[in-house]
């Protein structure tokens, strides 16, 4: 169905080739998943099967690229569009209409089909991913995640022979990944849809991929073969596979069912060792350290991102003594006629990193607004720093509060990488190089000179997160922090976030990512319907939660083991001669 004949893209100015010599078939009817690094060509190898390189991009594509026998050189996107459907990264980017149903009939209008063909077919994608209650609303006013399946249900309406998704489940919580992956199968298995997905978190997609193609560096050589085959040499692979080779299980499992069943020996010699946990949550104020006194513990310090983040030591004002980084009281938000948070109540001490998890559309990031202060709160309070913050200029709260968006080009506007590093070490007062150096911790190899709208997504995250920290702001706002971002990016990024807690910086994350809030957070509070339900240190929480515990948790339940980490922390321990 789609065929690579040593095909390579070269861009303009690169210093080298982003794909070079991929000669391979990926058959019909098949999922394959496509993993790699950040920037080792992913999104290029997607554009090249619906035509968008070079017919968009620009750059050189030598070589042969055919789909259903059509050469993607020769057929530009629009001649491709009846056979091949293509979600990008950002959802925005897709939309053409303004209101969820005119977007899902719009592709199949340009394809000139009947009327009573397009309502069927829009009711269908409806009820699959669970669009109905949306089908009337402005897609501005949707969530990250609504987006998101409001993007992919515009491809599928119009039933093509393949499918091309870069991350489809990024900005999506658990549950609605699951049903996204699983209509994604029922297209493979009921009606022969090729699939071709790009995807990092492989704990939600790996069990469900057919064949995995793995582009394990820059220019090197792809691997096409079965998912257990490629993941046991994949740089990238999902914790399962991670605690398999600790374990030393053959096969390697792919999926929590495969290991629970190879776990029963692992889970005996657990069972008398205490999992080390992240250290309780920071105390702070009357009631919660005793004495009103702060009782920090923090993460283990790491090396790289402390030395990074105490450099320059730019002056900023530090809260009165007793003021939390963060209190919101009895808070309730609106937005038009609906009540999208109320009676929210919560305290966010030194060195304390909050995870909030909950469903699309709970109101996580209006939280994270509310307390940046760009959404007023309609009842309630909100205080940062001591500020109230949609009450003081902005030049005042950024010395208090950072807020890295889901949309990261949000805070990107120079035309360089060395330009907007320049800009945040100026404007906080940092030395010169204090963000590059960030930018680098994070992601490897990003040159001064390229243009911020030409990074991966993963990669302009992480030059907005590095943009945000230079500031070292006491209390750090992230929305969705590792979409983009592949395992070793994120474990760069968990590190610096575990270093800036042991400074005492307060954060607040809002994550579907179940397993960052099981490495980093000390405290999960899981978000329903404008609501806090459950609040409490992450293990309880997430343990308890069929839908936000991390596959580690799954595995080794009852036992409350959250991480690959804390696994081999605990085994070493016990076989070290005392």
């Amino acid at each position: 169905m789609i065929r690579f004949e040593q095909v390579s893209v070269t861009y303009d100015g690169a210093a080298g080739p982003s794909l070079q010599d991929v000669d391979l078939v990926i058959p019909e009817g098949e999922l394959t998943l496509l993993v790699g690094p950040s920037g080792v060509g992913k999104s290029t190898l997607l554009g090249a099967v619906s035509g968008l390189v070079p017919h968009f991009t620009g750059g050189t594509l030598r070589g042969r690229v055919t789909v259903a026998g059509r050469d993607t050189r020769t057929h530009k996107p629009r001649e491709l569009a009846d056979v091949v459907g293509t979600v990008g990264q950002d959802p925005l980017a897709h939309f053409v209409t303004d209101v969820v149903e005119d977007e899902l009939a719009y592709g199949m209008e340009s394809l000139g089909l009947a009327p009573a063909v397009m309502r069927r077919r829009v009711e269908e994608t409806l009820d699959l991913l669970g669009l109905n209650e949306l089908r009337d609303r402005p897609i501005a006013t949707l969530s990250g995640g609504q987006q998101q399946r409001v993007a992919i249900g515009s491809v599928l309406t119009t039933h093509p022979k393949v499918l091309v998704l870069d991350e489809p489940t990024s900005a999506l919580d658990p549950a609605a990944a699951e049903e996204v992956l699983a209509v994604l199968q029922r297209l493979v298995h009921d009606l022969g849809t090729t699939v071709l997905m790009a995807e990092h978190r492989l704990e939600r997609v790996v069990q469900y991929a057919d064949r995995v193609l793995l582009l394990p560096a820059p220019g090197a050589a792809p691997v096409l073969g079965a998912p257990s085959e490629v993941m046991a040499v994949s740089p990238v692979h999902p914790p399962v596979v991670s605690l398999g080779r600790v374990a030393g299980w053959s096969p390697l499992p792919l999926s929590v069912r495969d290991a629970r069943r190879l776990a029963a020996p692992l889970r005996a010699r657990l069972a008398s060792l205490s999992a080390p946990g992240l250290g309780r949550s920071p105390s702070f104020g009357k009631g919660r350290g005793g004495d009103g006194s702060a009782q920090r513990h923090p993460a283990p310090r790491t090396g790289l991102p402390a030395r990074l983040l105490r450099r320059g030591k730019p002056s900023r004002p530090t809260p009165a003594a007793g003021t939390a980084p963060a209190e919101v009281r009895n808070l309730g938000v609106r937005r038009g006629r609906r009540e999208v948070l109320r009676g929210i109540t919560l305290t966010v001490t030194p060195g304390e990193t909050v995870a909030l998890m909950g469903r699309n559309g709970a109101g996580k990031s209006t939280l994270l607004s509310a307390l940046v202060g760009t959404v007023p709160p309609a009842t309630g309070e909100v205080s940062v720093g001591g500020l109230a913050p949609h009450r003081t200029p902005p030049p005042e709260m950024v010395r208090r509060v950072g807020l890295v968006p889901q949309e990261p080009r949000d805070l990107l506007y120079a035309d360089t990488v060395a330009a907007e590093c320049a800009a945040a070490d100026s404007d906080a007062g940092a030395a010169p190089g204090t963000c590059r150096e960030l930018v680098t911790s994070l992601l490897p190899d990003v040159p001064d000179d390229v243009h911020p709208r030409d990074l991966s997504e993963g990669q302009r995250l992480a030059l907005a997160l590095a943009l945000v920290l230079t500031g070292r702001p006491a209390l750090l706002l992230l929305d969705e922090p590792t979409r983009g971002l592949d395992y070793a990016a994120k474990a760069r990024l968990i590190e610096i976030l575990r270093g800036l807690a042991a400074d005492g910086h307060a954060i607040v994350l809002a994550t579907h990512d179940v397993e960052l809030a099981a490495e980093v957070a000390h405290r999960v509070l899981i978000l329903a319907g404008g609501e806090i339900v459950a609040d409490g240190p992450t293990a309880e929480v997430v343990v308890s939660s069929p839908a936000f515990a991390p596959q580690v948790a799954k595995v080794l339940a009852p036992g409350h083991w959250l991480t690959v980490t804390q696994v081999t922390e605990a085994l070493a321990a016990a076989e070290a001669p005392e």
